[in-house]
């Protein structure tokens, strides 16, 4: 017989102990396993979610939000249903994180919009390249993953990306990007793409704010490191709009 949450004793039980003192008190055990619901043979739900977080390479809150489908698929005691549940709680864990961040998104501070991309990026396996293109008030136009590269590289065209923004008829371009290493220092050759996106910008009237690096929960921002010219001006008048 499967174990269920009714087989613990009450001061175990995730679903008493969330009515009676709130969601909070909860550990990172129980939560996954009030989502698990129930255990497998021999094991309670407590125990399968204490066995998930503890994965070898995927240790933690962190990463679950990591692990992939297939090998979730794998352990003892998940089946699809389980595994679709919390490849979707992680997902949804992270929607709510870009949401909450993008209250306070300001393309001119590059801190709020390494938290917005942060959850969404930073445990990606391959490198990819987000454009944000803005119109002249710094609104919005489009965001847009235009590459997406092997474990080491996103290659990144300037024809693309201006192709793109002229379609749109945006003003300026935000570029972000993620480093899979969890360092967000950027290497020589994304220092060289940032200039020659920013020299074709400024031959086109479509000039580059900045280009933010996302690390494992850091980031790198390459105007803040003066490789493009300081934009303390634009961030004082968006915290002033904001």
């Amino acid at each position: 017989m499967k174990a269920t949450m009714k087989e613990l004793y009450e001061g175990e039980r995730p679903y008493e102990k969330c009515l009676s003192r709130g969601a909070g008190a909860l550990s990172d055990r129980e939560l996954l396993a009030v989502l698990l619901r129930t255990g497998t043979v021999g094991e309670t739900a407590g125990e399968l979610a204490g066995r998930i977080l503890s994965l070898p390479g995927y240790q933690g809150l962190t990463g679950l939000g990591r692990i992939p489908l297939e090998r979730l698929l794998k352990l003892r005691g998940v089946g699809k249903v389980k595994a679709v549940q919390m490849k979707c709680a992680a997902e949804l864990a992270a929607r709510m994180a870009k949401a909450a961040a993008g209250e306070r998104l300001c393309f001119a501070a590059p801190e709020t919009i390494a938290d917005y991309f942060m959850e969404e990026l930073r445990y990606q396996e391959q490198e990819q390249l987000i454009v944000l293109f803005l119109d002249t008030r710094n609104r919005l136009l489009k965001e847009k993953l235009m590459f997406k590269g092997t474990v080491n590289a996103s290659p990144a065209s300037p024809r693309e990306i201006f192709l793109e923004a002229l379609e749109v008829h945006a003003v300026y371009v935000v570029l972000v990007h993620n480093h899979p290493s969890g360092d967000p220092a950027p290497s020589k050759e994304d220092v060289q793409i940032t200039k020659r996106i920013w020299h074709a910008g400024e031959l086109l009237g479509i000039r580059l704010l900045d280009h933010v690096i996302i690390g494992d929960g850091c980031y790198c921002s390459l105007r803040e490191q003066k490789i493009l010219p300081d934009s303390r001006e634009e961030k004082a008048a968006c915290m002033a709009d904001g």
